[in-house]
C-alpha cells in the first residue's frame, strides 16, 4: 500500500486512429501505474501502450460486458486508493455518451482526486475521415449529436419533430441496431425521404467503410453492405459531399493493417512513416534484445585485443553496435581502437556506428550476412583477426564465408541475446481473422520466429498471411511458416515501405 491516495485521469482516446489522442493524454499514458481501458480502444493504440503499466480490460459492447459499470467505478476507486496513478482510457470523449459523469460521481463519493482530459469524439472525427463536414454554411448551421442507445425505461430514442424543426445535421452514435426506427421517426416527422444519409463503420481505422444513400433507403443499403457496430449515422445534406471531400481512402495504405514486428526500441520511426501513408499500424514487437550482463566473452576477447589487436570489427546490427560500445567504454578508451577497420551489414548499422564517431570501412552492396562475409573475405589475408560482436544466435552465413579464407582467426562473441516477446494485450488471432487487408513486416529472421511463436500461443493461423521482408534470409524464414512473401529491393526501411505500398496496391486490385 502506498503512502497516499493516487489520482484518476479520465482520458479520451479518440475514435480509433491512435494519432487522434491528445498530447496530454499520451503523456499521461506514459506516467500511468494502471490503465483501465474500454472495448472500443483500437488495437493500434493498445499495441503502443507503455509496458510498465498494469492494463485492465473494462470493455463493454452491446450485450457483452467484461465489467459492469459499477465494477468499473469500484475498480478505478480501488486502484487510486492504493496510491496508483490511474488512467481511465475511454473511447472518443469521456463526456460524450461515455458515462464519464457516472465515474466521476463514484470518485467524488470516495474522495479520490481526478482530472478530465477531453478526447476527439467519433461524432465529428468519423465523418471528417469520410469527407463529411458536419457543418457547412451552404448546407446547414447547426449539428445535433444523439445517442442511438435507448435506456430500458425510455419511450423513444429522440424527439424527431423537434429535431426536424431545428434543422441541421443529425449524428447518431451507437445507432446501428436502431437504424430502421430512427429513419422511420424522421420520415413521420416530415424530413424528406430524399435527404442524404450515411452510415460510417469503424471510422479512422483500416476497417473504415461508408454507405451513402437517402433517409428512406439507408437502412436497406446498410443491410446489403453488412454494416456492423461501431458505426456513426449521419443524416443531412452534407452527406452528399463525401465523394468529393473523401480523402482518407486516397492515401496509398488506407484500408491496410500493417503488423509491425520490429524490436520495441526501433519501432517508432517505421510506424510513423507507415501511418503517414494511411496504414493502421499494429505494433507487435515480437523480439527484444537483452545485453549480456556481465559480457564475459566480450571481456575475454578484448583482453586478447590488448595483447594482439584485431584487424576488423564486424557489426551485423544496431543492437550489436550499442551493446559492444556500452561494455567497451566502461573499461577502455576509444582511442585504443586506432588501426582497427570496421565492417557493417547495412545503413542502419552504419548510422549506429557513426554515433560513436567511427566511419565504416566496408558495407556490402547487398545488406545481408552472406554478402557481408563474401565482400569482407576479399579484403582478408592469412593471419588477420576478426572480432564479430553480435547476437548469441547470429547467422552462420557470415562466418561460413569468412572461414573460406585460410589462416584467418575469427572471434564470434555474443554481446546480446534475442528474446521472443509477445504482447498479451493485443489479440493477434482476432486481428488476423477479420476481413481487413493485412501485411506483416519483418526486418529479421528472428522477428519472424518471434511473431510465429506469439501467433501459436493464441492459436492464430498465419498460413497465407502476406509478409514483406527485409532480405532473402528473412523471406526464407517467413516461407517456413507458410506466409506469402516478397522482399524489399534494398535492406533499408525506406525500401521496405515502398514494397509495402506496392504490395498493398496489388492486394486492392
Amino acid at each position: 500500500m502506498k503512502n497516499k491516495p493516487g489520482k484518476v485521469y479520465l482520458v479520451g482516446a479518440g475514435p480509433g486512429d491512435p494519432g487522434l489522442i491528445t498530447v496530454k493524454g499520451r503523456e499521461l499514458l506514459s506516467l500511468a501505474d494502471v490503465i483501465v481501458f474500454d472495448a472500443l480502444i483500437s488495437a493500434s493504440l493498445l499495441s503502443a501502450l507503455p509496458g510498465k503499466a498494469v492494463l485492465i480490460n473494462a470493455g463493454k459492447r452491446a450485450g457483452i460486458h467484461a465489467m459492469e459499470q459499477e465494477e468499473i467505478n469500484a475498480c478505478i476507486v480501488r486502484e487510486a486508493l492504493a496510491g496508483n496513478t490511474v488512467v481511465r482510457l475511454k473511447g472518443g470523449d469521456p463526456f460524450v455518451f461515455g458515462r464519464g459523469g457516472e465515474e466521476l460521481e463514484a470518485l467524488i463519493s470516495a474522495g479520490v482526486d481526478f482530472e478530465v482530459v477531453p478526447g476527439v469524439t467519433s461524432a465529428f472525427a468519423v465523418p471528417a475521415y469520410n469527407g463529411i463536414p458536419v457543418t457547412h454554411r451552404d448546407y446547414c448551421s447547426s449539428v445535433h449529436v444523439i445517442t442511438g442507445h435507448r435506456r430500458k425505461d425510455a419511450v423513444g430514442i429522440a424527439d424527431y419533430e423537434a429535431l426536424v424543426k431545428a434543422g441541421g445535421t443529425y449524428i447518431f452514435l451507437m445507432g446501428v441496431a436502431a437504424l430502421p426506427e430512427i429513419c422511420e421517426g424522421f420520415l413521420r416527422a416530415g424530413l424528406p425521404a430524399y435527404t442524404p444519409a450515411a452510415l460510417l463503420e469503424q471510422g479512422t481505422t483500416a476497417a473504415q467503410r461508408r454507405v451513402v444513400s437517402t433517409l428512406s433507403m439507408i437502412s436497406e443499403a446498410s443491410d446489403n453492405a453488412g454494416i456492423q457496430a461501431p458505426a456513426v449515422l449521419v443524416i443531412g445534406d452534407v452527406c452528399a459531399l463525401s465523394e468529393e471531400f473523401g480523402w482518407y481512402e486516397k492515401l496509398p495504405l488506407s484500408g491496410v493493417r500493417v503488423l509491425l514486428t520490429r524490436p520495441e526500441d526501433r519501432m517508432s520511426e517505421t510506424a510513423r512513416l507507415l501511418k503517414e501513408k494511411g496504414a493502421e499500424v499494429i505494433e507487435l514487437p515480437s523480439i527484444r534484445t537483452v545485453e549480456m550482463d556481465p559480457p564475459t566473452e566480450l571481456q575475454a576477447a578484448l583482453k586478447l585485443h590488448g595483447e594482439r589487436p584485431y584487424d576488423w570489427f564486424v557489426f551485423t546490427s544496431q543492437a550489436g553496435v550499442r551493446a559492444f560500445f556500452k561494455a567497451y567504454l566502461k573499461e577502455h578508451d576509444i582511442r585504443e581502437l586506432f588501426g582497427v577497420r570496421f565492417a557493417v551489414i547495412g545503413p542502419g548499422t552504419e548510422i549506429a556506428l557513426a554515433e560513436y564517431g567511427i566511419r565504416a570501412d566496408l558495407m556490402p552492396a547487398v545488406y545481408d550476412a552472406e554478402s557481408l562475409g563474401k565482400e569482407l573475405s576479399k579484403l582478408l589475408k592469412a593471419g588477420d583477426r576478426v572480432l564479430i560482436p553480435r547476437a548469441r544466435l547470429g547467422s552462420e552465413a557470415l562466418t561460413a564465408e569468412l572461414m573460406k579464407v585460410d589462416g584467418v582467426e575469427i572471434c564470434d562473441v555474443p554481446v546480446y541475446e534475442t528474446v521472443y516477446h509477445a504482447s498479451g494485450i493485443v489479440d493477434i488471432r482476432k486481428l488476423l481473422e477479420d476481413k481487413v487487408q493485412k501485411i506483416a513486416v519483418f526486418t529479421s529472421a528472428s522477428t519472424v520466429r518471434g511473431f510465429a511463436a506469439a501467433a501459436e500461443t493464441c492459436r492464430a493461423d498465419i498460413i497465407g498471411l502476406t509478409a514483406v521482408c527485409i532480405g532473402t534470409q528473412t523471406q526464407r524464414e517467413a516461407e517456413k511458416y507458410g506466409m506469402l512473401t516478397c522482399v524489399s529491393e534494398q535492406a533499408t526501411i525506406a525500401s521496405l515501405i515502398v514494397r509495402v505500398e506496392e504490395t498493398a496496391a496489388l492486394m486492392k486490385e
